[in-house]
Order: C-alpha cells, then sequence, then structure tokens
C-alpha cells in the first residue's frame, strides 16, 4: 500500500471549500435572477414546481463545479 500524502487530503480540502463557496455564489445569483424570493416561494407557500426548478440548477451548478475542478 502506498503511503498517505498530505498534500492529496490539503488538495482535497481546499477544492472542495472552493467548489461550496461556488456553490454557494450560485444560488445567490440564481435567488438574483430570478423574479420572486425562491426560498419563501418553496418554504412559506410550498410551491413544488419552484423547488424543482431551484434543484436542477443546483445540480447543473454543482456538475459545472466538479468538471472544472476535476479538469
Amino acid at each position: 500500500m502506498s503511503e498517505l500524502n498530505i498534500n492529496l487530503i490539503i488538495n482535497s480540502i481546499v477544492f472542495s471549500i472552493i467548489g461550496i463557496v461556488i456553490m454557494i455564489l450560485g444560488y445567490f445569483f440564481i435567488e438574483k435572477i430570478t423574479p420572486e424570493n425562491t426560498w419563501k416561494q418553496i418554504v412559506h407557500e410550498k410551491n413544488i414546481a419552484v423547488a424543482i426548478v431551484l434543484g436542477a440548477f443546483i445540480i447543473a451548478i454543482a456538475m459545472i463545479v466538479s468538471a472544472a475542478i476535476h479538469g
């Protein structure tokens, strides 16, 4: 078995943090471009359609960030 390389662990942690930050920024960007407050629509008005669309946006952003980090 190969020895555990600390640089690989540090790189994984750094890229994970970068990915999470980009996901949060992506959510705020989506929130800005939509005409309604998506969180209010999902939580208070129980709008399932908005929840599905927002989930699809978040999955799409996650796939793009993952592909960009992975190379």
